[in-house]
């Protein structure tokens, strides 16, 4: 897809949405836009991504070439998102 981005899905996510690959491209403009269009192919993936404030959930990082991202953060055609859960333990 011309001017698309590429978004990596981490494997907790993919389980909880039948049908979603690891990896998906998309057009989107700024990681919220990215979120939205995810949300549209597989509805209530805003809502594990995302809390009411709006903000990106506690638990959830999300990188833009590498660099930690906001909702607001821009993207450009070629740009590759990584979503990830965010790892605990002790």
């Amino acid at each position: 897809m011309a001017d698309s981005i590429t978004v990596t899905l981490p494997t907790a996510l993919v389980r909880l949405f039948p049908g979603s690959p690891n990896a998906v491209e998309l057009q989107a403009a700024t990681v919220r836009e990215a979120i939205d269009a995810l949300n549209e192919r597989w509805p209530g993936m805003r809502d594990r991504l995302m809390d009411s404030r709006p903000a990106i959930r506690r638990h959830i990082n999300i990188f833009v070439n590498g660099e930690k991202a906001r909702l607001g953060t821009p993207l450009e055609p070629g740009t590759r998102v990584m979503i990830l859960t965010a790892m605990s333990g002790g």
